[in-house]
């Protein structure tokens, strides 16, 4: 059995050569993909197939991808949202995300890197799908709430396992203060973002970490969670 078998992806963009590029690469990974040229021939396909991540261009004739994005949350679809567009530009990701997209990539891209965005949609928001996530040194458990480093199970407390958790799925990535209150402690946290300290602090004595080598510091950037 493929290791993504049973997984649903919706490919959506009126590229036709990009559409197959990612189509061939995402069924090779044990994907099942559905493609769809434009936005309404999307929510038709959605209708139909109920994708757990749609991937989508922002930029295509008639319905773009904010109206298609928009209309998955207006009707409080589960599907996970990773949308793309060839324009590096901070409003259109901002609104992107305002509308209720989950992640957003410039193109171009590496497959790597979006195989990993999808991973990390998973992982977040169905993680039942993956059973046990392996990620280098770590296995996340999400039925026993367990997370495993080298083999042993860590002693966790709840909070230390969402923010861990949330670390490893999003490995490589640079997490900001506020992005890892907002995921772990939630958007109405009154607290100190000096809290994200205390917290990092004591999973690095639990994973050994004396060096930083494993969640690295990036002075004024935030946190990032290396798999060595």
């Amino acid at each position: 059995m493929k290791a993504h078998q049973g997984v649903r992806l919706l490919l959506v963009d009126d590229e036709p050569h990009i559409l197959q590029f990612l189509e061939l690469g995402l069924i090779n990974e044990g994907f099942d993909v559905r493609t769809a040229p434009d936005g309404l021939s999307a929510l038709a396909v959605t209708d139909e197939f109920k994708p757990h991540v749609a991937i989508l261009d922002i930029m295509m004739p008639g319905m773009n991808g904010f109206e298609v994005c928009r209309h998955f949350r207006n009707e409080e679809t589960e599907v996970a949202v990773i949308m793309l567009t060839a324009k590096d530009e901070i409003d259109d990701r901002v609104k992107g995300l305002s509308i209720g997209a989950d992640d957003y990539m410039v193109k171009p891209f590496s497959f790597d890197e979006l195989l990993a965005r999808i991973q990390a949609r998973l992982r977040n928001q169905f993680p039942g799908l993956l059973g046990e996530v392996r990620c280098g040194p770590f296995v996340i458990d999400s039925r026993r709430k367990e997370i495993r480093f080298k083999e042993t199970v860590l002693e966790l407390s709840p909070t230390e396992y969402e923010l861990l958790q949330h670390l490893v799925i999003n490995h490589g990535l640079v997490l900001s203060k506020p992005m890892i209150l907002d995921k772990v402690w939630g958007y109405d946290f009154g607290g100190e973002e000096n809290i994200v300290e205390v917290y990092i602090r004591s999973l690095r004595e639990k994973l050994g970490d004396k060096e930083h080598r494993i969640i690295r510091t990036l002075r004024g950037a935030g946190y990032r969670l290396d798999l060595t």
